[in-house]
């Protein structure tokens, strides 16, 4: 009867919530001596890795860090990073990873808003760094990471990373959260308004992401793991706690080109790696003799704007084995793949790609992915056909967005994420994107406001009007293409407007290409959008 099963309560010997945390301890305890970190000519095994992450634990319990406060990191993707997956939480604190190409303003901001406490900075981001400090008017502590294989830098902090690990504790105490919905990591998104979002991660659901990425990617035991996904993109998109789970070895690399990554796979027996759709063009296009043949199939899984079709092909033929997922900052990464087909085996190379380049289904974690009706609510027809809303709900959704309680509530209206990303779905339950429903730009992985892009623009006093959308890119996927009107006798020039956005933003950010045009509008005087995208993707077909 339901009143015997429900006097059995909760114990400590039969719930324990669930992290992350937990799988560097297993790790290190049954393969102690397996190389787990790989970076230039160091190598740090698991048991190693584990000292090293007890120790900075303690040493930044000693500065004060401990539970809910925000610890801000500027690093590359270096063996500090991963490390800080794991010591960062194990004091209770909440990591975040800030994008390393963003400019000082965008940073001030994400410290102000997050609420750091604490900053850990590779010295060769301390410019900016210094730079948001002013903008903020005032700086925090810092602690530097100093890597002999980084470009120059200037110390800001009187602790340094090095420092931190050797006078800490390798006895700190290893324990996970009491709650497994305590934040785990916090990561800033950008979205239809200039300023980026916090998105809360717990340590649930990096729990269940990290188990369910394994299943859906067939990941074996012990794989050799490029880490080109950037370490600040949705926690490398939670890759450093499967791995770990996995007891697989990771490859560090500071800067990705295809010669590296040949030259690595080569060396190391790379198994795996993960990348944007501009990772694959990179490789496709790597000249001749920067290649190395592939003595084993290398998997790689990709997610971003959808890789076309053509470069999909070509990288498999280079030996590569291409998975294309999909998912937001706000589901903590990758969480719909395209899971293989057998009925697919017999299409052509071609028909393949196509198929290859759809969304897909959901990972095994995710608890429902639908397409629906933005009007109703209802689900669409899975005719292929009828455009709909993506929306997701399960485990590895975000708790909210950081001290944003109207954006959250928004979000989660209806009962389930709605990701603003218009889609169909097909006879087979496959999910395809056709358009966005929300004006970010996805440059190869990297999320780009239009607004706030449109904001730089609209600061030049020759400009009247701007509007930017996304214009198709065979490299990068998609890039920032402006439409201004300029005031009357103006004789601003494309590049001179351009140099004026290169002062005023990130590099990735600003548009490379701007047309000068009368901007159509509605009655009310609204931007059709619509057009300018059609109007941009012409412009590529005629050029291509």
């Amino acid at each position: 009867m339901k009143e015997h099963y429900e006097a059995l309560p909760r114990q400590t010997a039969n719930h324990v919530p669930l992290s992350p945390l937990s799988f560097l301890e297993r790790t290190a305890a049954i393969f102690p001596e397996k190389t787990a970190l790989v970076y230039n000519d160091l190598r740090l095994t698991w048991r190693e890795v584990h000292e090293r992450v007890r120790r900075l634990a303690s040493s930044l319990k000693d500065m004060g860090i401990g539970p809910g406060d925000t610890v801000s990191v500027l690093a590359a993707n270096t063996p500090e990073l991963f490390e800080l997956h794991y010591a960062v939480p194990l004091t209770g604190a909440v990591l975040n990873t800030i994008n390393i190409r963003l400019e000082a303003e965008t940073v001030a901001y994400i410290f102000d808003h997050g609420d750091a406490r604490l900053v850990i900075a590779d010295t060769a981001f301390s410019g900016v760094v210094k730079a948001a400090f002013a903008l903020n008017g005032k700086s925090l502590p810092v602690v530097d990471i100093v890597d002999p294989h980084a470009p120059g830098g200037d110390r800001l902090g009187t602790e340094t990373y090095a420092g931190l690990i050797e006078k800490g504790d390798p006895a700190f105490a290893w324990a996970g959260p009491d709650d497994e919905w305590q934040a785990l990591a916090l990561n800033y998104t950008s979205g239809t308004s200039g300023r980026p979002k916090g998105v809360v991660y717990h340590h649930r659901g990096a729990y269940l992401m990290a188990m369910g990425t394994p299943v859906a990617w067939e990941l074996p035991r012990h794989p050799v793991y490029l880490y080109t996904v950037p370490m600040f993109h949705c926690n490398g998109w939670c890759h450093a706690w499967a791995m770990t789970l996995m007891a697989g070895t990771i490859v560090c690399i500071r800067q990705v080109s295809g010669k590296a990554v040949f030259d690595l796979i080569d060396r190391f027996g790379i198994t795996h790696l993960g990348g944007a759709p501009i990772v694959l063009s990179m490789l496709v296009n790597t000249p001749e003799d920067d290649r190395r043949p592939l003595s084993a199939p290398v998997k790689i899984m990709t997610a971003g704007a959808p890789p076309p079709a053509a470069v999909l092909a070509a990288t498999k033929a280079l030996g590569f084995e291409v998975m294309q997922v999909y998912g937001l900052t706000e589901t903590y990464g990758h969480v719909v793949q395209c899971l293989w087909r057998e009925e697919w085996e017999d299409l052509s190379a071609d028909e393949q790609a196509e198929l290859q380049s759809w969304q897909g289904v959901g990972f095994p974690m995710t608890e429902t992915v639908d397409v629906v009706d933005r009007d109703t609510g209802e689900p669409v027809p899975m005719d292929g056909e009828t455009q709909g809303e993506i929306v997701i709900r399960g485990n590895t959704v975000m708790k909210g967005y950081y001290k944003n309680e109207a954006a959250t509530s928004e979000a989660f209206s209806g009962g389930h994420f709605k990701s603003g990303d218009a889609a169909v779905r097909h006879p087979n339950g496959y999910v395809q994107i056709r358009d966005r429903l929300k004006d970010v730009i996805i440059s190869g992985g990297e999320n780009i406001s239009s607004v706030e892009v449109e904001g730089v623009l609209h600061r030049h006093p020759d400009v009247v009007l701007a509007a930017v959308v996304a214009l198709p890119d065979g490299t990068w996927g998609e890039v920032p293409c402006a439409f201004v009107e300029l005031k009357d006798g103006s004789t601003l020039t494309e590049d001179e407007l351009i140099d004026f956005c290169r002062a005023h933003m990130a590099g990735f950010k600003r548009p490379k290409k701007i047309v000068f045009t009368e901007l159509p509008k509605t009655a009310t005087g609204k931007i059709q959008k619509f057009v300018l995208r059609e109007d941009a993707r012409t412009m590529t077909e005629n050029t291509s």
